[in-house]
C-alpha cells in the first residue's frame, strides 16, 4: 500500500501541473495521499516534514533566487542584455545568425542573467536576425536552447546557476567543482548542438525553406497567461509575469559596461570559492547559532550570492541612470524570486515526505543497486525526478535530500571524489528535464511564434541528445580518470 501510495501521489501532482494547477497547492496534496496510503501520520507529515524540508530549501538557496532575480531584471531594464545581444550580433551578422544567437544567450546566462530574462530579450533579435538571414523560424528556439539552457547552467565551471548551487551543500563542493570534466561536457553540448542546428539550416536551404510568416506571442499575454506561468515558475528561477513591470531605458550601454557586471559575477566567484572564503578562519561556523556546520556546508553557496550581489551593486553604480524607474525595476526583480522559489520549495517538501514513507526504502535501494556504480545510479535518479517533476532544481534537490548522504558514503568507500558526484549530478538534471511539458520550453516556444510540431524535434536534439552524450562521456571518463 505504501508504494502504491507514492505513485499515486506522484501521478496527482504530475498530472494536474501539466494541466497548470499550482505545485503550491498540489506537493502537500500529493505528500499527504503518499501518508494516507502508507497509514501515516497526515498533519504530522505536512507541518513536521513537509514543511521542514521545504523551509530547509528556502533556507539554503532563497539567497540564490532574489539575488539572480533581482539582477537579471536589473540588467534587461539597463539595457544590457540587449546590448550584449547586439554586439554579437553586429560582430557575427546574418551570415552566422546561429552562431551569433548561441553565443548571446550563453554569455549572458553564465554571466548570472536568468533564463527568462535572456528569452525576452533574445527571441525578437534572433527573429530579426534570422529573417535577415533566411533561417526557418523553427530553428529559433532550439538556438535559444543551447545558448541559455545546457552547458552554461549545468556543465560550465563556475556557472551561478542555482542547479550548479544546490549539490554544494550537500557535498562540500564549490561552483567549480570537476572543471576539467565540465569543459569538456560543455565543449561536447556545444559541438553537437551547433552541428546539428548547421545541419537543419542546410537541409532547410537545399528544401527552400524560408523564414516564414507569423509574429511571436507578446510578453504581456504570458504574463496574463496563467497556466503557462504556473509551470514556469517551475521549471526556473524567474516569475515571467514580473518581465512587464518596471521599465527599459531607451539608452543602451556600451558593450564594456554592460559586460561589466557580467565579468563581476565571474571573478568574484572565482575569487571567493578559491581563494578568499578558503583563507578566512570560519571557526565560528561550528557555534549552534550558525546551524554548527563547516564552510563546505556554505562555502560554494556564499561564493555566488557574494558574486550576484558584488554584480547587483556594479549595475546600481555604472547604469543608475539607465535605470528610469529604480524602485520599479527593483521591486519586479525581488518579486519575480518569490514564487519560483517557494514552488521548488513546495515540490521539494513533497518529495520529503515521499523518502521518509517505510515503502521508500524499496525504491531506495532498486536505485542505489543500479549497475554501473554511483555515478550511473545517480543520473539515473536525478534525470528521472526532472523529468517527472518537469524542474532540474526540484529533481535534482529532491534526489539529494533522498540519497545525497548514501551517495557521500559510497563515494569515501570507494574513493571517488565528490566534486565527481556535483558535475554528474548538475549535468543529469539539465537533460530530461527539458521533456514537452517543461515550463521553460512552453515559455520559449511561445514567445518565438512557435510550436511543438514544428520545434521541439530541435530542441530535444541540442538540449537532450546533446546534453546525454556529454553526461556518458563524464562517467565513463570520470570513472576512470577521476575527478579534474
Amino acid at each position: 500500500m505504501g508504494l502504491a501510495g507514492m505513485i499515486v501521489g506522484l501521478g496527482v501532482l504530475i498530472a494536474f501541473a501539466f494541466r497548470g494547477w499550482s505545485v503550491l497547492l498540489l506537493s502537500p496534496l500529493a505528500a499527504l495521499v503518499a501518508a494516507l496510503f502508507s497509514r501515516e501520520p497526515l498533519l504530522a507529515h505536512w507541518t513536521q516534514t513537509f514543511m521542514g524540508s521545504a523551509a530547509g530549501f528556502l533556507e539554503r538557496f532563497f539567497p540564490l533566487f532574489l539575488l539572480g532575480a533581482l539582477f537579471g531584471k536589473l540588467m534587461e531594464d539597463s539595457g544590457s542584455v540587449t546590448a550584449i545581444a547586439n554586439f554579437m550580433i553586429e560582430r557575427l551578422g546574418p551570415q552566422r545568425a546561429m552562431l551569433a544567437v548561441v553565443l548571446a544567450g550563453a554569455l549572458v546566462t553564465y554571466g548570472g542573467v536568468s533564463l527568462f530574462v535572456a528569452f525576452f530579450v533574445l527571441a525578437p533579435m534572433a527573429q530579426q536576425l534570422f529573417r535577415a538571414a533566411n533561417i526557418p523560424r523553427r530553428l529559433m528556439p532550439a538556438a535559444i536552447v543551447l545558448g541559455t539552457s545546457t552547458f552554461t547552467m549545468s556543465a560550465l565551471p563556475g556557472t551561478p546557476s542555482i542547479q550548479n548551487a544546490i549539490p554544494m551543500p550537500f557535498f562540500g563542493t564549490t561552483p567549480f567543482a570537476a572543471p576539467g570534466l565540465g569543459i569538456l561536457a560543455s565543449l561536447i553540448m556545444l559541438g553537437f548542438g551547433l552541428w546539428w542546428l548547421g545541419r537543419e539550416e542546410a537541409i532547410a536551404r537545399r528544401k527552400g525553406e524560408s523564414f516564414g510568416d507569423g509574429a511571436p506571442t507578446p510578453g504581456e499575454r504570458l504574463a496574463m497567461d496563467e497556466t503557462l506561468r504556473e509551470r514556469a515558475t517551475v521549471a526556473r528561477e524567474f516569475d515571467p509575469a514580473e518581465i512587464v513591470h518596471g521599465e527599459r531605458t531607451d539608452m543602451p550601454p556600451t558593450i564594456g559596461l554592460a559586460a561589466l557586471p557580467l565579468v563581476v559575477v565571474i571573478a568574484v566567484n572565482l575569487a571567493m570559492a578559491l581563494f578568499v572564503l578558503p583563507a578566512l578562519d570560519t571557526g565560528y561556523l561550528a557555534d549552534p547559532r550558525f546551524g554548527n556546520v563547516s564552510l563546505g556546508d556554505v562555502g560554494g553557496v556564499w561564493a555566488v550570492i557574494t558574486a550576484l550581489a558584488c554584480a547587483t551593486i556594479t549595475v546600481l553604480v555604472v547604469h543608475r541612470r539607465r535605470l528610469p524607474s529604480l524602485r520599479a525595476t527593483m521591486d519586479a526583480g525581488a518579486n519575480a524570486a518569490v514564487l519560483p522559489a517557494v514552488s521548488v520549495a513546495s515540490l521539494v517538501g513533497f518529495g520529503a515526505v515521499v523518502a521518509a514513507m517505510p515503502a521508500f526504502a524499496v525504491v531506495r535501494d532498486a536505485v542505489l543497486g543500479i549497475g554501473g556504480g554511483p555515478l550511473v545510479s545517480l543520473a539515473l535518479a536525478t534525470n528521472v525526478l526532472a523529468a517527472l517533476t518537469g524542474s532540474a532544481s526540484g529533481g535534482l534537490t529532491i534526489a539529494l535530500d533522498a540519497l545525497g548522504a548514501t551517495y557521500m558514503m559510497r563515494a569515501a568507500e570507494i574513493g571517488l571524489d565528490p566534486a565527481l558526484l556535483h558535475r554528474v549530478a548538475v549535468i543529469g538534471s539539465g537533460t530530461l528535464d527539458s521533456l514537452p511539458h517543461n515550463g521553460a520550453v512552453v515559455t520559449l516556444l511561445s514567445v518565438c511564434g512557435s510550436t511543438h510540431r514544428q520545434s521541439y524535434r530541435d530542441i530535444v536534439m541540442v538540449g537532450i541528445v546533446g546534453a546525454v552524450i556529454a553526461l556518458v562521456a563524464v562517467i565513463a571518463i570520470g570513472s576512470v580518470a577521476g575527478s579534474f
